[in-house]
């Protein structure tokens, strides 16, 4: 332990000697090291910590199939699987909502679940304060309670220790709080603030149609998904034999909690983790060749303790020691760097990512940072170590430390060391390119209206008052014409989806045949919208005709189907007057709708997918149950005169107040910002990878830049030479810069073949863009190789002023 501190000692004694050198190479550590440990935080925070409540492992999450795609569970589907299951502990199932809340002052909109019996056991879950539901509440006609989440309770409810026992107005109804969740429940991507009985009726509990509910289950001890995934298959292949109707090729797919939790988000981080560490990579390379530099320098001092008796064991020693020191203080101020950039990660990051919020430098994180600057004291100092472990001490004591010029010019490891660099820098800026192509391809991609000048919010109107399908109807057409009359708004519209929006609902279409083939069905998103809501958002009519002020409750039901809907059904055929049962009816009435026009394509589910199947019915034939789908929610949408979708926020306020009064207008933007934020995911890692290449190719520049002058200086005594034989100074720059891209042009081969081979993993963020884009890899390598060129010119520009007799004389 002596000799180690002694060690230590000299080690910071000769850093600080070379203050330099010493900053230069802590400051790119710190950036490698920062960088690894901001980047450790978030998945570890989102990733890697396990789920706040009691058997986690076990908790899983059920969706039912259709055909390949994951959806909700009908309430009729999920008791039987409850009641035939030989895997769960426990079931419970989810209906997220929102609420108008009044809690002393004007309603507001919060978002909630509906949920069975249960459902807090099913996550091991207890409430800090109070207690959950009893079996007996979750039944239609019980006495309303709720369950309030950490987060309401501190933010609507000040915190109050009373209030358990309290009640609240949810929806025009008093509820009593009879508990509070702690903080850590806050887990779900659905930031839900409430939880209330789901009370299902007989009728509903029956309904295997409906699709509707979120499952979540704990399995058995010892039973595993595969397991449970068996046993739910044989129960779903049961219900499609009993329901042919509803359920044909529907089945139950399990999967484990955690994984549904971070879905979407796994890959994307894991990419981003890959990136930060090839930034380090690139920093230890700079600080080894940084290292081998000054090694060359500090020979006749090697040389010198070696002749004093000095093993070549203890030297090595403590050039290695001196690589901790300076791992350990890139460490220490990479630290200090990763704070701020959690906190710049955190706040820049798109909403929806689960856990972000909890990222921070704790203990695990220190500890990560602690070790990857041991490892990389050990990536950087090993070529400098073995490189003094292998010099003859004797010869280089007899020439006084110098080394000779055609040696640095042929200095193999630091020729592979710019090679490495260049490589690691180029697989950045392929993947930083391709993204960035990728969002020029999104902003050019037509989403099939004009969102300029539109202003869109929601509504959800209480159960309370609005409990017949009739009353719903003129509510929402008493808004529209509230809309309508207001100066400013050419145009105004309801409909239950917007485009980018959350949420939203699907069915099954059938085209009229002699036999109802529910194997023929086409799943379709579902627009209920009033009859200028093609006209708001202007998405083009193609054929046919809108909906009018005939399409009514009573009158022949009618549809207008998307063009990607109408290829589906009728492909090479005219979708005028065809018929499609949907929605509603019966296998001996289907309440055939008529299609009267066809629209345009909309890419309502993000630029980035391609336009899915829709349909629109007129709100005044919504089905009997569409309210119940919906919970009575609907979407606004007004379009401003002046194109000025801002300037509408009062109009569109006031006309709330004034056709729906106590009801909170939520979710106020523009459509232009709707747009935006469909992006944001994908902006946010284009942004992201971006900043890591910009680090990564100024590193590798500056590397390059310090192993070229480190050639020039060693070389100097060569040049004098040339020179004195004749050689100009075009001779000796042209020479120099062309002996300097050689590991510029390794680096750039093995880039782009590690590039080629890596580039895969970003194929599900591309858009537009294939992973081996020509055109990508042919800029990034015209970037690279006119920096490296850039960075070799400079230094040989110096060695062509050198004085052939001064250098002769230094030789």
């Amino acid at each position: 332990m002596s000799t180690l501190l002694q060690d230590f000692r000299y080690a910071v004694r000769t850093l600080w000697r070379s203050p330099g050198f010493s900053t230069i190479a802590i400051l790119t550590l710190a950036i490698g090291i920062g960088a690894n440990t901001a980047i450790f935080s978030v998945v570890q925070a989102v990733l890697l910590n396990p789920l706040p409540f009691a058997h986690a492992d076990r908790v899983v999450s059920v969706s039912e199939t259709w055909r390949g795609a994951y959806g909700s569970v009908s309430a009729g589907n999920f008791v039987d699987l409850k009641a035939a299951n030989r895997s769960f502990e426990r079931l419970a199932a989810a209906r997220y909502a929102t609420f108008n809340v009044a809690e002393g002052g004007t309603p507001e909109r919060v978002d909630g679940a509906r949920v069975t019996a249960g459902f807090f056991d099913v996550f091991g879950a207890r409430p800090r304060q109070g207690r959950t539901f009893r079996p007996e509440e979750d039944r239609p006609g019980a006495e309303r309670v709720a369950v309030v989440s950490d987060r309401m309770w501190r933010s609507r409810l000040g915190g109050a220790a009373d209030a358990v026992g309290r009640t609240i107005r949810l929806d025009g109804e008093l509820y009593t709080i009879v508990g509070i969740m702690p903080a850590s429940f806050d887990y779900t991507r659905d930031n839900e603030e409430l939880w209330v009985p789901a009370a299902f009726d007989a009728e509903t509990l029956a309904n295997h149609d409906k699709h509707s509910l979120t499952v979540f289950g704990l399995l058995k001890p010892g039973v595993s998904v595969a397991a449970a995934n068996q046993d739910a298959q044989a129960i779903a292949r049961e219900l499609e034999r009993r329901f042919p109707q509803v359920d044909f090729e529907r089945s139950f797919r399990i999967r484990a909690f955690k994984d549904v939790l971070v879905e979407g988000y796994r890959e994307r981080l894991w990419i981003l983790f890959g990136a930060v560490g090839l930034v380090l990579l690139i920093a230890c390379s700079n600080v080894s060749n940084m290292l081998l530099a000054r090694g060359a320098g500090r020979a006749r001092e090697l040389s010198t303790r070696a002749a004093l008796g000095a093993s070549r064991g203890r030297i090595a020693r403590q050039l290695f020691t001196e690589s901790v020191v300076l791992g350990l203080g890139g460490g220490a101020l990479g630290v200090a760097l990763a704070v701020g950039a959690v906190g710049a990660l955190v706040a820049a990051s798109p909403p929806g990512v689960p856990r972000l919020e909890q990222a921070g430098l704790n203990g695990a994180a220190l500890l990560f940072a602690f070790g990857v600057s041991l490892v990389s004291s050990l990536v950087f100092g090993m070529a400098p170590l073995v490189r003094a472990a292998r010099r003859d001490l004797q010869a280089a004591l007899r020439e006084g430390g110098r080394t000779p010029g055609l040696a640095a010019g042929r200095d193999r490891v630091r020729v592979a060391l710019v090679a490495g660099q260049i490589a690691l820098a180029l697989l950045l800026l392929v993947g930083a390119g391709l993204l960035i192509r990728t969002a020029i391809h999104l902003q050019r991609v037509a989403p099939g209206f004009d969102p300029h000048g539109v202003l869109t919010a929601r509504m959800s109107l209480p159960a309370s008052g609005y409990a017949d399908h009739e009353t719903i109807d003129r509510t929402w057409e008493r808004m529209v014409a509230a809309l309508a009359q207001s100066p400013g708004v050419p145009a105004a519209a309801v409909t239950s989806q917007l485009p980018m929006g959350s949420g939203g609902n699907s069915n099954g279409l059938i085209a009229e045949a002699p036999t109802l083939d529910v194997s023929k069905a086409v799943d379709a998103l579902l627009r209920l919208v009033t009859p200028d809501y093609l006209t708001v958002m202007r998405i083009p009519l193609v054929r046919g005709r809108g909906f009018g002020p005939q399409d009514v409750r009573g009158a022949p039901r009618v549809m207008i189907v998307s063009q990607s809907l109408a290829r589906r059904l009728w492909p090479g055929q005219d979708p005028i007057g065809k018929r499609v049962a949907c929605c509603e009816g019966s296998p001996t009435d289907p309440m055939w709708k008529t299609v009267i026009g066809v629209a345009a394509d909309v890419r309502s589910l993000g630029l980035g997918t391609d336009a899915y199947p829709e349909f629109y019915l007129p709100l005044a034939q919504s089905p009997a149950e569409a309210w119940d789908w919906l919970q009575r929610t609907m979407a606004i949408a007004v379009r401003s005169s002046r194109g000025d979708a801002g300037a509408l926020s009062g109009t569109l306020r006031a006309a709330a107040r004034q056709a729906i009064p106590g009801v909170p207008l939520y979710d106020v933007s523009s459509m232009d910002e709707r747009l935006r934020g469909s992006l944001a995911q994908d902006r946010f890692n284009t942004l992201l990878l971006s900043a890591l290449g910009a680090i990564g190719l100024l590193l590798a520049w500056v590397g390059i830049y310090g192993v070229i002058s480190y050639f020039v200086s060693q070389r100097a005594p060569e040049f004098g030479v040339r020179m004195a034989l004749g050689a100009t100074a075009r001779d000796i720059v042209g020479m120099t810069v062309r002996q300097s891209l050689l590991p510029v042009a390794i680096g750039l081969g093995a880039g782009i073949a590690a590039a080629v081979a890596a580039s895969r993993v970003l194929s599900s963020a591309l858009h537009g863009v294939g992973p081996r884009d020509p055109l990508t890899f042919a800029a990034v390598v015209l970037v690279l190789a006119g920096a490296a060129a850039l960075a070799s010119y400079v230094p040989a520009r110096r060695a062509a002023k050198v004085d052939p007799m001064t250098a002769l004389r230094n030789e």
